[in-house]
């Protein structure tokens, strides 16, 4: 009896994930993961070590099984399939090239074991490193190349056979500081050029706002929130986001009357409403919404504090505050250079500190 393939999905999604777990002894890695990603989006998952990212990955991959839930591939459940049989390239963090093999058999492997023609091999290499900037390189070996080099010729490799999905396992995170920020430019600009639909796992906060359509923010086996990179910076849904992903100040408050919550001393105003008062809640503060003013230059609504410390980090200087008013917590604010050059900040200036209410993301 046939058995009937899964339709193509009419709203776009490449990729279907429905209740994926997977435990380790008594150990859960994942915990019921459902996602679907888009065709042609770049997403990332992004978390701290031990959270699942990699396992979840490895899944998709074939290289890890599932305990239960299905994966559905371009219509096709790949669930139980084994890992020769999915339709994928894969680019480690430690490159995984064959030491002994030159750059284009490098490429080629997964061509040469599809049994493809000679020449058609070539033209698909010569392709290939002319696409990841690296022409003249298919008689090297890889210890004659960078580590950014080997990894673009990882990439090439990867995407060789023309796969649906591209899994990009810390690609990145071998790399010195420099190559690494080159390199995630790159292999966005390519990812955008072929439209392949693409996965990346890192625990670096900055690559993944570089880099992602939408990032996936994974906590002890469980997806906290999906969403583009500015909804998960500047919206977190729940305190765990709010920490991991960027700076930011925690301030503990009492809801008051309306839009306002007590946090010591201090009555701040935030956009939202809806909390009955007295209960407890936790507001975030992102650094750069910090508003720090010298004499005469205060808003309506601010309130007194003291520069307790000045850090200059180039393009902004990061000033610790500490507020006058009694029992409220010291804040940290990133000031442009040049507002701060303007005002010449230093240690022990009194200054009025500016808190925009919408800038207030409240959360249990």
């Amino acid at each position: 009896m046939a058995v009937a393939k899964p339709p193509v999905s009419p709203d776009g999604v490449f990729l279907r994930l429905s209740g994926i777990t997977k435990t380790f002894g008594k150990f859960e890695a994942l915990k019921s993961v459902a996602l679907d990603v888009r065709r042609g989006e770049m997403v990332v998952f992004l978390g701290p070590s031990g959270c699942g990212k990699t396992t979840l990955l490895r899944i998709i991959a074939g290289l890890e099984a599932q305990d239960t839930g299905a994966i559905v591939q371009d219509g096709r459940d790949i669930s139980r399939l084994p890992a020769i049989k999915r339709d994928y390239g894969i680019v480690f963090q430690s490159y995984a090239l064959f030491p002994n093999l030159t750059i284009h058999d490098n490429v080629s492997y997964g061509l040469v074991n599809r049994r493809q023609g000679r020449a058609a091999i070539g033209e698909r290499v010569r392709e290939l490193l002319k696409l990841v900037g690296l022409p003249d390189s298919g008689s090297k070996f890889p210890a004659q190349l960078s580590g950014g080099q080997q990894q673009r010729i990882a990439l090439a490799r990867a995407l060789a056979t023309a796969p649906g999905l591209l899994l990009l396992d810390e690609p990145l995170s071998a790399l010195d500081a420099i190559e690494r920020v080159r390199l995630r430019g790159e292999i966005r600009a390519l990812q955008q050029r072929l439209g392949v639909t693409t996965i990346m796992v890192t625990h670096d906060q900055e690559e993944a706002l570089s880099m992602a359509d939408r990032i996936v923010v994974m906590n002890a086996g469980c997806i906290e929130q999906v969403g583009t990179p500015r909804e998960v910076y500047g919206t977190p849904a729940t305190p765990f986001v709010a920490d991991f992903v960027g700076k930011i100040n925690v301030l503990p408050a009492v809801a008051e009357a309306g839009s306002q919550f007590r946090v010591g001393a201090l009555s701040l105003a935030a956009a939202r409403a809806d909390v009955p008062p007295g209960t407890a809640v936790k507001l975030y503060l992102r650094p750069e919404d910090i508003g720090v003013h010298g004499n005469g230059s205060a808003p309506a609504g601010s309130f007194p504090a003291h520069i307790a410390k000045v850090e200059f980090l180039g393009a902004f200087c990061m000033v610790a505050l500490s507020p006058d008013a009694v029992d409220v917590p010291a804040l940290i604010a990133n000031v442009p250079r040049q507002v701060a050059d303007g005002i010449g900040f230093a240690a022990g200036q009194a200054v009025a500190v500016s808190v925009p209410a919408a800038a207030l993301r409240v959360l249990g």
